[in-house]
């Protein structure tokens, strides 16, 4: 892999320890700026309707953009977005720049996937995508929590003082290891990607991917009350659970990338299973420690392993649209990353039980599993990844 794409990895890695860190900083936040820990909590929400809403609109305003100006523009928003969080003492203000800062988020992912799918080569954005992902992963396991200790010794805006420090270098190394190539005069028109983008293939393997990863998040936003409720361990162990799922997504992200370029039907089918077997042996079993622990790092293993191919399918099935295939993959991510823990919530409010956000993620795995099998049935899924890689000869309206 081109060194790159590491870097581009790096600049994931601060973004989504933002995205996630909030969830450590509520009760401090509301504290100092005197208001509720749900207006603070709104905080969060606005940052996800960002990914979804901002992910497709910036990746359509940057078409034409040089990528490396596109990537540096979004960059540098998202860290100046965290240093006025840091500095400022209202709350209206802290929302706004949560806004803009998902946004640029949501353009950084999207013109990244594309950037490191196309520096990989074309057999090879299975490898590159988990490359990206790597950096969602290890924000889970030690951002997440290094923002936690931030806030608990400096405050809460230590914490968006990080952020903004660890994007720093990610701007320099970006200036000296990506490519300051031109908009090729070629590239597909904005609506000639919207209209590839309709494929039945590309947008079922976008739902499946939603649905996927409304399981992944389903489950991994009531981690807590399942360990301390059910399974019965002290809230000291709760760090080391959200620890294994973070660990287990990592090795997920990895070997999904491996093997996404080369057998994605195989992990599909045979991860699918499993995944939908393990929530259901997970919503049965979860009061016995040893197994519910396993199985939190068998989980965080499937459902990443499982979503970065269906990402890579994206970005293969999508190949004349490779700016927007990625702002759309990032979209519906980010509905399945809301919709999940809304679905969780309501299934809790309705008395069922912390066990039942994982029978709820295995309902939507279930669901992607019958979608995929039966548009195999009638030939909506038809065709493989090498058929996807073929050239395609673009008609004169493309470069309009």
């Amino acid at each position: 892999m081109p060194f790159a794409i590491y870097v581009l990895g790096l600049a994931v890695f601060a973004q989504g320890t933002s995205e996630f860190m909030l969830s450590g900083l509520v009760q401090d936040i509301a504290a100092d700026l005197g208001v509720s820990i749900p207006a603070v909590g709104s905080l969060t929400s606005a940052f996800a309707v960002g990914m979804i809403v901002g992910a497709p609109l910036v990746a359509m305003l940057s078409l034409r953009w040089p990528r490396r100006r596109a990537l540096l523009a979004f960059l540098v928003t998202f860290l100046l977005a965290h240093v006025v969080g840091a500095l400022t003492s209202s709350f209206e203000i802290l929302f706004v720049t949560r806004v803009i800062a998902a946004l640029a988020n949501a353009g950084f992912l999207a013109v990244g996937l594309a950037t490191a799918a196309s520096m990989a080569g074309p057999q090879a954005k299975g490898r590159a995508t988990s490359v990206l992902l790597s950096g969602v992963t290890l924000a889970c396991i030690a951002g997440v929590p290094l923002g936690a200790v931030l806030s608990e010794f400096w405050g809460w805006r230590s914490a968006f003082w990080g952020v903004a420090v660890i994007s720093a270098p990610a701007v320099f190394a970006i200036l000296r290891s990506v490519p300051a190539t031109p908009v090729d005069a070629g590239a597909p028109s904005v609506r000639y990607e919207l209209r590839a983008l309709r494929a039945p293939k590309l947008l079922l393997t976008l739902v499946l991917g939603a649905l996927v990863n409304g399981g992944t998040f389903c489950s991994f936003t009531y981690l807590t009350p399942v360990v301390t409720n059910v399974t019965g361990l002290s809230t000291g162990w709760v760090p080391a659970a959200l620890a294994l799922f973070g660990i287990g997504s990592f090795v997920g992200v990895n070997l999904g990338g491996r093997l996404a370029d080369s057998r994605p039907g195989q992990v599909l089918a045979v991860g699918g299973v499993a995944l939908l077997a393990g929530w259901l042996l997970f919503a049965l079993t979860a009061g016995n420690p040893v197994v519910a622990l396993v199985l939190v790092f068998v989980q965080g293993t499937l459902s990443f392993g499982v979503g970065s191919t269906l990402i890579a399918q994206a970005l293969y099935t999508a190949s004349d649209a490779p700016t927007l295939s990625g702002g759309f993959a990032t979209a519906a991510l980010n509905v399945g990353a809301a919709a999940g823990p809304a679905l969780g919530g309501v299934a809790i409010g309705a008395d069922l039980g912390f066990r039942s956000p994982l029978v709820v993620s295995a309902l939507l795995v279930a669901t992607a599993l019958v979608l995929a099998g039966v548009a195999r049935a009638i030939g909506t899924a038809g065709g493989g990844v090498s058929k996807a890689n073929r050239p395609v000869e673009r008609p004169a309206e493309a470069r309009s």
